[in-house]
Formats: C-alpha cells, structure tokens, sequence
C-alpha cells in the first residue's frame, strides 16, 4: 500500500511540473502575441492615416491639373 501511495505521489509530482513547464510556455507564447498584435495596431493606425493625406494629396494634384486646363 505504502509503495503504491508512493508511486502516485511521484506521478502527480511528474503531472504538476509538466503542467507548470507547459504553463510558462503558453505564458511566454502569450506576451509575444500580445506584442505581435500591437505592432500590427500601430501598422494599422498609420496605414490608416497615410489613407486621409493620400486622398487629399491626389485631390490637389487633381485640382492642378484641371486649372491647368
């Protein structure tokens, strides 16, 4: 009885470090999707406002062109 209370002591032991090496994996896999997605926030931010000034930039050139006419 002793050896076998023993042996599943062991095994939970094993379990419970498998479970937090997994754990600070999934941690660290967090932090650099987390980064990752702020990144692509900030890429999308400025795309976002090149758009607006590209607009008007084209209008002005547009507007050259046909007061040049």
């Amino acid at each position: 009885m002793k050896d076998a209370i023993e042996k599943r002591l062991a095994d939970l032991k094993s379990e419970h470090e498998a479970g937090q090496k997994m754990l600070a994996e999934l941690d660290a896999r967090r932090a650099q999707l987390v980064q990752t997605m702020l990144r692509i926030e900030g890429a999308i931010e400025v795309l976002q406002e090149l758009v607006p000034a590209q607009e008007a930039s084209a209008a002005t050139v547009t507007d050259i062109k046909e007061a040049a006419r």
